[in-house]
């Protein structure tokens, strides 16, 4: 970590000296991001307004990953043979894995710089979600947290009332059960329960539970609080008529009017006012609350890294990072996406987000269900995807009704433990 962070300083002053020939010879940064679906279109911009401030350094994309754990095994597999981008967005959750193998260059030192990270935007809670083994690993691009999606035309129809939407479970199932009764190939909900583990610890973190035990040697998650959770997965299918569809299958289900709740990340905002049919009047909302007392939520989202070793190279990839995670990069990710922004000067001035959360109340949910939100957990060791895999594929079995959540459970906490350092 020692190392780490004299190489991070070195790249830092030898950085700034090199500021002249970088913009006389020109830089060309690779950067790496993933889920070109949610940020495709986002990553262009934030270049082109970059490269127009910065006309010395270029930045190139490579192929992005389709999700973040093949982002990961990318950058992992990329150490060992080579090719490293100089930049590399990974998911809040992989952060740890990329730490325990010393891959990211320390951000502290760019952080202390003009002012400090504060006064910058990047408060505590914000760098937070980026620092792992001692050092700042990573800053958060884009942040998310779960909220829950409403074709207002099919609530009415099912006698819901679209300016009194559910705040329990309870009464979300019984409205998914009556959307699903009005017949005509019409589903009532989906619970973004595939892909990752981060929707099954928005059901264990609301109620009050966690992942390991303290020390991380064991799972916590196969206790009350995690049977609780399960069972409310197994009670989306039998009491909220919820299909086994995969995400992309539902979300088409949704933009076409025939589904009639979907449960996942904010960041489906904007893509889904670009893909909705005329048939669906689009409502967002809060996450049900579990525990009003001990419920929590995960936060989602990625960071951007500094993996480049080359110290001209660092200032150049700072400036980058420092622009995407600023606050007018802030406000393109936001707006072209639904993330909450990681910068707190964003959303407060008028210039970048303040006007945009007023006349935009689609995003407002996931802003107001800040202050029950906790960083997503990252697992360690050297088994962290084959873990979430073992969680979904657990899942899966409850979503077709092939095993008990008791059963289920039971099996997810054996093969995660299977999986944890020894």
């Amino acid at each position: 970590m020692i190392k780490t962070s004299r190489r991070a300083t070195l790249g830092l002053a030898l950085g700034a000296m090199a500021q002249p020939a970088l913009a006389q010879s020109g830089i060309e940064l690779v950067v790496h991001y993933p889920m070109p679906a949610f940020f495709k279109d986002v990553m262009e911009k934030v270049a082109t307004e970059f490269m127009e401030a910065n006309p010395g350094i270029r930045v190139r994309y490579p192929a992005p990953s389709p999700n973040y754990e093949d982002g990961v095994q990318t950058v992992l597999r990329q150490a060992v043979a080579g090719g490293l981008p100089d930049v590399s967005f990974q998911g809040l959750n992989r952060l740890r894995a990329l730490t325990e193998r010393r891959l990211p260059v320390d951000l502290s030192p760019w952080l202390a710089r003009d002012g400090g990270a504060d006064a910058r935007g990047w408060s505590a809670p914000v760098r937070g979600l980026g620092h792992f083994g001692g050092i700042q690993a990573g800053l958060a691009f884009a942040a998310s947290n779960p909220v829950v999606y409403y074709n207002l035309n099919l609530v009415r129809r099912a006698g819901g009332d679209p300016d009194k939407l559910p705040t329990s479970w309870d009464d979300l199932l019984a409205l998914s059960g009556r959307i699903a009764a009005l017949g005509e190939g019409t589903s009532g909900m989906h619970f973004r329960w595939g892909g990752d583990d981060w929707m099954f610890s928005a059901l264990l973190y609301g109620y009050g539970g966690r992942m390991l035990t303290e020390d991380e040697k064991d799972v916590a998650f196969g206790g009350p609080e995690g049977l609780a959770a399960i069972r409310l997965v197994d009670r989306m299918v039998k009491e909220g008529s919820m299909q086994p569809l995969t995400v992309d299958a539902a979300l088409q289900s949704f933009y076409a009017g025939k589904l009639g709740i979907f449960a996942g990340t904010t960041a489906y905002i904007a893509s889904m006012l670009r893909s909705i049919g005329p048939s669906v009047e689009l409502r967002t909302a809060k996450m049900p609350v579990i525990n009003a007392a001990r419920g929590r939520l995960p936060t989602g989202g990625n960071a951007a890294v500094m993996l480049t070793r080359d110290t001209a190279r660092q200032e150049a990839a700072w400036k980058f990072i420092a622009f995407a995670t600023g606050p007018r990069g802030q406000t393109i990710m936001t707006q072209g996406t639904g993330y909450v922004p990681s910068n707190t000067i964003a959303p407060t001035e008028e210039r970048y987000l303040g006007g945009f959360y007023r006349e935009n109340p689609l995003f407002r949910p996931a802003m107001e269900q800040l202050p029950i939100s906790q960083p997503w957990y990252a697992f360690p060791g050297t088994n962290g995807v084959r873990v979430t895999e073992a969680i979904v594929n657990n899942l899966a079995r409850v979503v077709e009704q092939r095993a008990t959540p008791e059963v289920a459970l039971a099996d997810m906490a054996q093969d995660v433990k299977r999986l944890l350092p020894r």
